[in-house]
């Protein structure tokens, strides 16, 4: 089992010898491993279980120390690391040979990110080498917030996790590609795309294939379809009425085999379910509707920012994420407002319940 702790010179010898560990950062942890080593990074692939098409983001303490590692750097990348770094905000670059091919899955561009947690940027400043700092936790899964969330995942499969405490932001950072003539949103994440636009006076682009496999690639980190996902199936809703009609349909998401023997049917019961909500309470008519049509069980409720502030909503996302699949066969999420940090909040909680493959 991993060691828990919070001695900079413990986590550096291991980051030193090879070894990932879990640091903390102002998004979520990450699961941290020198980014020029390919031993080092294959026991990150190993550790999550992830996929070797899935690239990595690479972390460093100043814009100078980038510099070695990447090429090609437009303009827009220093203003945007001028007004948004230290921060949650990662660039995609063309790389320099120094990094293998192995943490870009191939591809000629890497992602970059300078994150703001004084605990990380302690850390990149004691070692000569860029660090690989995916999301601590097994491929897919919900993102950690807390070295416990760490430990649930990895505990088993690395040596030490550096307890900062709980994040800070709590979503991942937004993504930005500026190898291309034209920028482009990869994912929405701690810093609200429309605001970048808004302060820097420029148009990201959002083709459709920007966040999904396109031509045998994964463009960067964090962009496949299907990711976030809690243990239990989770069902998105924008509003009171659609609640009320995923409820209603509940009893036919998993009919019974109709060519199975009676006896070997399991015993029937109702789901127990999950509410995961943005601002408010669920409304007293819709726990009537439960109990009186026997749809389920409301086990858990959990209210993301009862003021309805976003950042606090963005904060609390993934730990009740985790609290809900950890009591409950199902979780039914309330989308945020589709602005600000909404947007970030909206895509994790669609991503958690997409249905499709990655393919």
């Amino acid at each position: 089992m991993a060691t828990v702790g919070n001695s900079i010179e413990q986590a550096t010898k291991w980051l030193r010898e090879g070894y990932p560990v879990a640091i903390p950062t102002e998004t979520v942890y990450g699961l941290a491993a020198n980014a020029c080593r390919e031993d080092a990074l294959i026991r990150i692939f190993e550790a999550k279980r992830r996929p070797l098409f899935d690239p990595l983001i690479v972390h460093l303490p100043t814009v100078n120390s980038i510099l070695p590692y990447a090429q090609d750097i437009p303009r827009l990348a220093f203003a945007l690391w001028e007004r948004y770094s230290p921060g949650p905000l990662t660039l995609v670059l063309p790389k320099s040979a120094l990094l293998p091919d192995l943490l870009s899955s191939g591809l000629p561009t890497a992602a970059f990110r300078i994150p703001a947690h004084p605990v990380a940027l302690q850390v990149l400043n004691a070692i000569d080498f860029p660090l690989a700092a995916p999301s601590a936790n097994l491929f897919g899964r919900v993102s950690p917030t807390t070295a416990v969330h760490v430990l649930d995942h990895l505990g088993d499969h690395i040596p030490y996790v550096l307890d900062g405490g709980p994040c800070s932001v709590g979503l991942e950072s937004t993504i930005i590609d500026l190898s291309g003539p034209e920028p482009i949103l990869r994912r929405e994440g701690g810093i609200p795309s429309q605001s970048i636009e808004d302060e820097l006076k420029i148009t990201l682009q959002r083709p459709a294939h920007a966040f999904r496999i396109h031509d045998g690639f994964v463009p960067s980190a964090g962009t496949l379809d299907n990711h976030y996902a809690p243990k239990v199936p989770l069902i998105c809703y924008h509003n009171n009425e659609e609640l009320t009609n995923i409820v209603s349909r509940l009893p036919a998401i998993h009919p019974p085999d109709p060519t199975a023997r009676t006896a070997d049917l399991p015993p029937m019961r109702e789901p127990t379910l999950g509410m995961l909500r943005f601002q408010s309470d669920i409304p007293d008519h819709f726990r009537d509707l439960c109990e009186r049509n026997k749809m389920g069980t409301i086990r858990i409720i959990e209210i993301l920012s009862p003021s309805g502030d976003l950042k606090e909503a963005a904060r609390n996302l993934f730990a009740a994420m985790r609290s809900l699949e950890e009591g409950c066969d199902l979780i039914l999420a309330e989308q945020a407002p589709e602005h600000g940090l909404g947007l970030a909040i909206n895509d994790r909680l669609r991503r958690a319940s997409f249905k499709g493959t990655t393919r």
